[in-house]
């Protein structure tokens, strides 16, 4: 049984989203539940019945329709709200008045707040530009922006105008934002003319050129001048965000069926480019009202911080948190600079309420010696998230010794490919050391053995048996579902199988908190950041050193470290100069997260029998576990290289 570090008072309790839906649903609905257990049970028994009562409860504005969900047994196929029509950014921009709806916060300090009514007025500009630029239903609106207050504004206007959004921050290197934008043809491309990271200032307007020349679709470059650098102006087909905004312009929302794409995410596929997967407005709508009022509490004086880029899918999410009225705090740029305690500072000055972070992001302001509880005034703060890898037990006792006492410690796990989490906090329960404290509502997850079977006390994938709203519209350029479906169905049929390696844990108060311990797959996670291993080769094997190479995941000190094995060519080999230069090129043409931590010359690769090469098969034998399938491979002996290598001890 898991320890106890915290938990909330009856007065807490009572106060709570969750205590007034339970008390909503026994007085409108007449379903009396008698406690959270209770209520997690309905939430999946009865899909339909739960996901029309949040729309109900969440005041969602739009026409619902008479059918909640159409082939309720078919995943894939199965359609929420089928005959509803709505538009995101109406409800998201409900609420008017002067209160801030966000305040930036740049690492040098730069602040800029936006009310409510401004942030209307910029949304309704920008959709105005885009439709006297002649923007079809469903076109393309694609930004290359830090986590700035004009991506919010544009990402909104462009769901007014019925366009679907997709971003990425701006330390991508144009060949990975290529390697998104060119898949979706944008028609528009937002872009900040440079951004600050760590004390200095990058100047993206050869970046940006780039990018462009390799975007024919783009009829309309829009320049936010962030950085005052007039270069980026001089581009072909550039005008400023002040130029291309119409002012004054009022805001008139589309209302489109529930699952017109609102924006498309970027998976981090092993194999060939990101996969585009297309998230309808209406499941993101209530996937989001579920986890912002219910299992968040968020409410219209909260304060709600998420550290977090614009190629993140955290960035989407915490845009809903406006859905409840909250204040959005955004940050860009290096969370220690110019100081480890810099987001603490914002948190006081601005009041925040709830801090949203990586786990990576906590266990370094531990090895920091930060103790924000001494040096802070945190009175307003009342949760903390944590995602990106799992929370390590550790930081769980660190945050309640150094950073805060009475606060709800919550590590919640979900991804792209849902936009939302299938494991979150809960207000009205304890916080249990190690882990995630509930199963989202309305989503249906169990963990299964390898034959499929639900296990307790034992670890084994995340499954979801039920449909829930959120699950993708489908992915870009795959016309028959092809893809779709190989990627969440066809390791258990009929079932979504999530890629996480968990474990269920029950208690004895009926509550069911779980462990994850990992990716079940080889997609690398540094810093609780999902990247695509082909996104690393592309980019190593275009040095003419590199016959080949191979990436994986190792876990390292609470986290996971990237690491990069190479073939080299005959005549050639791997010195200093030659893994500066590497990262070199990955960091300029993927991201700095890209980089990995060691880079080693290896003999040969495994492979099977068909020439693929096999991650999952070196990281087990990196990590002493035992390989699978090792039939399967065409040069099984090759792994014995990989085993107990002293650079990967340190």
């Amino acid at each position: 049984m898991s320890e106890i570090l915290w938990q909330p008072d009856a007065e807490r309790i009572a106060a709570t989203n969750l205590s007034a839906f339970r008390l909503w649903l026994a007085t409108t609905r007449n379903t009396p539940l008698p406690d959270y257990p209770a209520l997690w049970r309905w939430s999946v028994e009865d899909i339909p019945g739960f996901w029309t009562a949040l729309w109900d409860f969440a005041h969602l504005i739009g026409e619902r329709g008479p059918t909640a969900l159409e082939n309720p047994t078919a995943m894939p196929g199965a359609r929420f709200f089928p005959d509803s029509r709505l538009c995101y950014a109406e409800t998201i921009l409900r609420h008017a008045g002067d209160t801030p709806a966000i305040i930036f916060r740049g690492e040098d300090g730069t602040r800029i707040a936006w009310s409510r009514d401004e942030l209307r007025a910029q949304a309704a500009g920008f959709a105005a530009g885009l439709a006297r630029l002649g923007l079809f239903t469903g076109e393309r609106v694609a930004a290359y922006l830090p986590n700035i207050p004009h991506g919010i504004a544009a990402m909104l206007g462009t769901n007014a105008a019925g366009g679907t959004w997709s971003s990425c921050s701006p330390d991508f290197g144009p060949a990975g934002v290529l390697d998104r934008f060119g898949q979706i043809e944008p028609t528009v491309l937002v872009a900040a003319d440079g951004y600050r990271y760590g004390g200095k200032t990058f100047r993206n307007a050869a970046r940006i050129r780039e990018v462009m020349a390799g975007l024919p679709s783009v009829k309309r470059l829009v320049i936010v001048p962030f950085i005052d650098d007039a270069e980026a102006l001089e581009i072909p087909r550039a005008l400023r965000w002040d130029d291309f905004c119409v002012a004054g312009a009022p805001l008139d929302y589309r209302r489109l069926p529930f699952d017109h794409p609102l924006y498309i995410l970027y998976s981090s596929g092993t194999t060939g480019r990101p996969k585009c997967i297309v998230h309808g407005a209406g499941g993101v709508l209530l996937k989001h009202a579920c986890e912002h009022l219910l299992h968040t509490d968020l409410k219209p004086d909260d304060r709600l911080f998420y550290f977090t880029t614009l190629g993140w899918m955290m960035w989407n999410w915490q845009v809903s948190g406006l859905m409840a009225g909250a204040t959005l705090l955004l940050f860009d740029g290096n969370p220690f600079h110019p100081s480890p305690g810099a987001l603490f500072d914002i948190a006081e000055q601005e009041r925040m309420t709830i801090f949203g972070t990586s786990a990576k992001y906590i266990d370094g302001i531990a090895k920091a010696g930060l103790k924000p509880r001494e040096t802070h005034d945190l009175s307003a703060l009342r949760a903390m998230l944590s995602t990106g890898s799992p929370l390590a037990p550790e930081s769980f006792d660190y945050v309640y010794r150094d950073v805060k006492r009475d606060l709800g410690l919550y590590s919640i796990s979900g991804g792209t490919d849902i936009v939302g989490c299938f494991a979150l906090g809960n207000p009205v329960a304890p916080v249990r050391r190690g882990e995630l404290s509930t199963r989202a509502l309305g989503c249906a997850v169990e963990v299964f053995d390898e034959r499929g079977a639900p296990v307790r006390g034992q670890k084994g994938e995340l499954v979801c048996l039920k449909p829930f709203p959120s699950m993708p519209v489908m992915f870009w350029n795959d016309p028959d579902g092809a893809r779709y479906r190989a990627a969440y169905f066809e390791r258990f049929p009929g079932v979504w199988h999530h890629g996480d390696w968990c474990e269920l844990i029950e208690h004895e108060d009926g509550t069911a908190g779980l462990v994850i311990t990992g990716r079940s797959d080889a997609v690398l996670n540094p810093g609780g950041v999902r990247i695509g291993t082909a996104e690393i080769y592309r980019q190593v094997e275009t040095l003419p050193e590199i016959q080949e190479a191979l990436v994986i995941g190792q876990d390292w000190d609470n986290d996971v470290r990237v690491v990069l094995f190479v073939r080299m060519r005959d005549g050639h080999v791997l010195d200093d100069e030659l893994r500066n230069r590497i990262r070199r090129t990955i960091r300029e043409n993927a991201s700095p997260r890209h980089v990995p931590a060691k880079i080693i010359a290896i003999a040969d690769i495994p492979r099977t029998r068909s020439g693929k090469i096999t991650e999952l098969a070196v990281r087990d034998v990196v990590h002493g576990r035992p390989v699978k399938n090792v039939e399967a491979l065409a040069n099984p002996e090759a792994l014995e290289l990989y085993r107990n290598l002293p650079e990967l001890a340190q």
